[in-house]
């Protein structure tokens, strides 16, 4: 299915030419241009398009702000990004609200097409100069993000274990076998297990240790 498309830029001369262009493959329908923020916005709801290519400065309201308002009133509308700025303040602040895509306009027909179609179906993509800084970026963010705490820390090591070894459907005296443990030894460490996590019965210990990834 050719994908419908809105046209927001500024510029005439490169809309009208991308407009063109677009129409020349009939690859893409383009339903409707817009050429500030605002227009972008109240098109997109009017026109309701798979897909808003939209540029980032432009008057009224800029193309981050309207990015954000057609995300937010046209859930199935994607925006892709075509635009001269590569600053990594603009592309990230475009993700952030929401665009599926961002294309530099140096992109040729091909690139262009191949963006509409990927948004259209849901896809993001990035251009080629863009794709290496936003993976290096995301692997930033991966590597200065804390260790994930360590579940129920009101327990003891051997409660932790204990709890565990519950989640997994073990009964006292297999967990008693497993641990080396005398019976009354993990019938104690059961009790106490239950009361701090402050449940009733085993059934309730279970469900949340397999909510925080225990018994796997």
């Amino acid at each position: 299915m050719t994908p419908r498309v809105l046209l927001a830029d500024d510029h005439p001369i490169y809309r009208d030419g991308l407009r063109m262009m677009l129409h020349s493959t009939g690859e893409a329908e383009v339903v409707g241009t817009a050429a500030d923020g605002e227009e972008a916005v109240a098109e997109a709801v009017r026109l309701r398009p798979q897909v808003v290519v939209m540029d980032l400065r432009m008057p009224r309201l800029d193309g981050v702000e309207a990015t954000e308002r057609i995300v937010a009133a046209c859930p199935d509308t994607h925006v892709l990004v075509l635009t001269m700025h590569e600053d990594d303040e603009s592309v990230f602040a475009a993700m952030l609200a929401g665009a599926r895509g961002y294309l530099l306009k140096g992109a040729d027909q091909t690139e262009i097409l191949r963006a509409i179609t990927a948004v259209a179906s849901g896809e993001v993509i990035f251009g080629p100069a863009l794709a290496e800084r936003v993976t290096r970026y995301f692997a930033r963010l991966a590597a200065v993000r804390p260790p994930r705490e360590e579940p129920f820390q009101q327990l003891t090591a051997r409660e932790r274990e204990t709890l565990d070894l519950i989640a997994a459907g073990l009964s006292n005296r297999q967990i008693a076998e497993r641990l080396s443990l005398s019976p009354k030894t993990v019938r104690n460490n059961v009790s106490n297990v239950f009361a701090k996590l402050q449940v009733a019965d085993r059934a309730q210990a279970i469900i949340q240790a397999r909510e925080a990834g225990l018994g796997r």
